[in-house]
């Protein structure tokens, strides 16, 4: 490993999180001037363009022949979505919860989590898993388009002041579309960056690809989501902050690993510590956030610590089974026979309380 490989790699994380802040400016004001509401705006054109790292790491990966690398920046940052992000949004501000998001995007989100896991049964993300995947990324994006136009433009408006204080400005068609090019341009080469260093450490150091998709890889390129999200609630605009991440985890399964497996050339390989631990962790994360959600429509500070606890035992969890520690054991014991059921319990003790109390509307 030399000091090259290590400049690619923060280079590459740098020019992904500029390149994908670009892309979502030209695209949101673009969204926003047609009259696609704030939510929708968060859910998709947000959501997406700040998971564009992770569809030009996964599908350079993929392409590459690294699958690994691709299947793991995905789970891994659906994992870091929820747990991380939206556990640092909630101790800056407790964030109430749209919903709509509580009643159907939400709930899709952990069904696709649940569609990728009986893909994977056979050990494998074929061609024809990523062509499904990808037409239902289509059909979820084209339902929320043309909900919102059901709006009236004067909803949009008000919506619009009511998130971000002001009401939008003319769009600068020119601006925005070259902040798209650019945006997309620096993507491209930043993943490559990024995707070599990351695979040239992981070799070095001798730990699987798997375990560099789950952590540095994932965790570099949901940066552009954890500044969204964090910026998001501090200007209070709660839609784009809780939209921003739900829709990245969809976008992530639905459009990163459908584009990935597509083209990919013999499909993605699952390996099996993946099948049996990786993606049950991201479905169990994805059923986590019903229950905090459904608490007054809200994710308040003690759910944000509750999320924050949990991630930071997920990738120690990780980083002593890739090190072969002498702790991994009596840790793997602890965590799959007391601590998981134990807050499998409390999470339907907490379902079972929302659903007996008044909700508060967002």
């Amino acid at each position: 490993m030399t000091l090259l490989t290590i400049v690619l790699l923060i280079f590459g994380l740098v020019l992904l999180v500029f390149s994908a802040d670009w892309l979502v400016k030209g695209a949101s004001k673009i969204a926003t001037a047609v009259g696609i509401s704030p939510l929708v705006v968060g859910l998709t054109v947000v959501a997406y363009g700040t998971s564009a790292p992770e569809l030009s790491v996964s599908v350079m990966s993929a392409y590459a022949g690294q699958a690994d690398l691709a299947l793991g920046n995905v789970v891994g940052s659906n994992i870091f979505n929820v747990l991380f992000i939206l556990g640092v949004s909630a101790l800056i501000i407790p964030l109430v919860v749209n919903q709509q998001l509580i009643r159907f995007d939400v709930p899709v989100m952990i069904g696709v989590s649940f569609l990728l896991l009986a893909l994977c049964w056979d050990m494998s993300i074929s061609r024809a898993d990523g062509i499904l995947l990808f037409a239902l990324a289509i059909a979820y994006t084209v339902f929320l388009i043309r909900m919102s136009k059901k709006e009236t433009n004067a909803m949009v408006l008000t919506e619009y002041e009511q998130e971000f204080g002001k009401k939008p400005g003319k769009p600068e068609w020119l601006k925005s579309i070259s902040l798209i090019v650019i945006g997309l341009a620096g993507l491209v080469i930043g993943s490559k960056w990024l995707v070599d260093g990351a695979v040239e450490i992981a070799r070095y150091f001798g730990v699987s690809e798997l375990i560099i998709g789950l952590t540095i890889v994932s965790a570099g390129t949901s940066l552009p989501e954890v500044a969204t999200s964090v910026v998001a609630a501090l200007k209070g605009e709660r839609d784009i902050a809780v939209g921003n991440v739900v829709g990245s985890n969809i976008f992530n399964i639905l459009t990163v690993l459908g584009l990935s497996s597509i083209i990919a050339p013999n499909g993605i390989a699952v390996p099996h510590a993946a099948l049996i631990f990786d993606i049950p962790v991201m479905i169990a994360v994805a059923l986590t956030a019903l229950p905090i959600f459904f608490i007054g429509y809200k994710i308040g500070r003690p759910g944000a610590i509750f999320f924050l606890c949990f991630y930071v035992a997920y990738v120690l969890y990780l980083i002593l089974g890739a090190t072969k520690s002498a702790a991994f054991p009596l840790y793997h014991q602890v965590m799959v026979h007391y601590v998981a059921p134990v807050s499998g319990l409390i999470l339907l003790g907490v379902l079972y309380k929302a659903f007996k109390q008044p909700k508060i509307i967002a």
